[in-house]
């Protein structure tokens, strides 16, 4: 993931209406970086690091939150065209359909097959445009008032991401 979140970091920053001058900075900060090894006790020639972002990196944090801008753009485009449905929340049923935290996304939504296809296919969309894909492995689905096998039943579902 970290290959791309300083391409769509800078493609964002555009897209917000940056000006040249913040981009080149941001651009600076995350292509200029170089290293070099140790052999036998001596350091090698630098050379250029072929990634924008590595683990770690203090910038990381804040090019994630301008990458997650995208997403939220994309959810809330879909939210507005009705192909998404949120969870209704307190006494003014105000509807969220996502949250974002440091470098976590928590998506909600109406239980049903349609509505999880549509937010996979959000995120398919945002992988293809951004590059950032969801890792599988680090995410989970939770039914709230919902009985189990039919949470099993709706990751049993074949949907293509």
């Amino acid at each position: 993931m970290t290959l791309y979140v300083g391409i769509t970091c800078i493609k964002l920053l555009q897209f917000m209406g940056f000006g040249v001058r913040w981009k080149g900075w941001i651009r600076a900060c995350l292509y200029s970086a170089k290293a070099s090894v140790l052999v036998n006790g001596s350091p090698s020639k630098e050379f250029q690091l072929e990634k924008s972002l590595r683990q770690g990196d203090p910038l990381s944090p804040f090019s994630f939150i301008i990458a997650m801008e995208g997403l939220h753009v994309a959810l809330e485009d879909a939210k507005a065209e009705g192909f998404l449905h949120g969870v209704a929340v307190g006494s003014d049923n105000f509807i969220i359909s996502h949250l974002f935290y440091a470098d976590d996304v928590l998506l909600l939504g109406k239980w049903d097959k349609m509505n999880l296809e549509n937010m996979v296919m959000v995120l398919d969309c945002f992988f293809m445009v951004s590059g950032l894909k969801v890792n599988l492995h680090k995410s989970n689905l939770y039914g709230v008032g919902v009985i189990y096998n039919q949470v099993e039943e709706m990751c049993s579902w074949e949907i293509a991401f």
